[in-house]
Formats: C-alpha cells, sequence, structure tokens
C-alpha cells in the first residue's frame, strides 16, 4: 500500500492506500482499515465520499505535496498537508519470474471479524470473487505470488463475500486484509 504521512490541523496521521475498484479504496489510517468510496474522478470541485457506510461532502483547496491546504467535510473546516516519507534509492536484481501453482491451496486464517488476510508479503495475481458472492469452506477466493510461487488463498469458512480490498497486480504485505467474509 502507498503509504503518506498526513498532518490534520498539526496532528499527523499514517495514511496508507490501496486501490480496489475505479472509485473505490482501502485506507489504512493509524493502523485501522477503512473502505472508501467516492464520487468523482476529479478534486478540483465538491464531491461525495462514503467511509465505511457514513457519507461526506468535501471540497479541497488545491492539492501540493508538502504544501498546507484546506480540507472541508461537511461544516468543518481543516488544515492539512500530505508528506510522502522519505525512501532511500535502492537497486534490486531482476530475474524473469516462473509461475508455479502451489500444490495445495492455502488455508487462510479469518479474525473474527471474518477477514482474509494474507498469509505472506505478495502480489495479488487473480481475485476469484466479488462483492455480495456466496462462498464455502475451502474456496479458492484470491491468488498471491510470492517467491516465484503462486499460491492459492482458500477460506475456512463460508459465507457472503463483504469487502474486497485488492485487485489483480496490487501488491500485499504479510497480515494485510484481503477479502472480509461473513
Amino acid at each position: 500500500m502507498p503509504e503518506y504521512e498526513v498532518s490534520v490541523d498539526g496532528k499527523n496521521r499514517t495514511v496508507e492506500l490501496t486501490r480496489t475498484g475505479e472509485k473505490s479504496f482501502a485506507i489504512r489510517i493509524d493502523g485501522k482499515l477503512r473502505t472508501l468510496d467516492i464520487d468523482s474522478k476529479s478534486f478540483d470541485k465538491p464531491f461525495k465520499a462514503k467511509v465505511d457506510d457514513k457519507s461526506y461532502q468535501i471540497v479541497l483547496s488545491r492539492i501540493e505535496p508538502e504544501k498546507e491546504l484546506t480540507v472541508k467535510v461537511d461544516e468543518a473546516t481543516f488544515k492539512a498537508e500530505i508528506r510522502t516519507p522519505a525512501r532511500k534509492t535502492s537497486f534490486t536484481h531482476f530475474e524473469p519470474t516462473i509461475a508455479v501453482r502451489s500444490k495445495k491451496p492455502i488455508r487462510n486464517s479469518q479474525t473474527s471479524e471474518g477477514a482474509i488476510v494474507a498469509p505472506m508479503t505478495g502480489k495479488i495475481v487473480t481475485v476469484k470473487v466479488k462483492k455480495g458472492e456466496q462462498v464455502k469452506a475451502g474456496q479458492v477466493v484470491c491468488v498471491v505470488e510470492a517467491m516465484k510461487m503462486e499460491n492459492e488463498i482458500a477460506t475456512s469458512k463460508g459465507g457472503v463475500v463483504k469487502e474486497v480490498y485488492v485487485s489483480e497486480g496490487s501488491s500485499v504485505s504479510e497480515g494485510e486484509p484481503l477479502l472480509i467474509i461473513a
């Protein structure tokens, strides 16, 4: 997930953002995961945003990295600044990837909220379910490529897919929620 340091009225927050659809995102603020849906592709005019199940009217001043901007959420106004953390440049030797399917699906642990989490750091190759879809215990819900192997991620229980936080091609970290089944 791309990570940003955000200051809102002088209070610093860590924000991680992953696109899960054309206008939807998984957003982690100070470690708490939420869903974000927006109704606009442009932020130069007022737009609506839905965080989890609550809707807000948003107005932003011009967004420039490392410069303060004004954010109006419904009737409340805040001063905010978006900073990207400094990262060291490193050189990596790349080798061609050989896709190999694992013999058995990885049984994924689910938290009490029904989150299926990534068992390893890797890249999402395939998402096999959609929000609202019924799944059975043991069903493969996505494939994660890690260390040149494709690993099928299966549910440990059946239910309905409530949220999908990843999309094909996105990177995931070990322990990061992939989807919610209830």
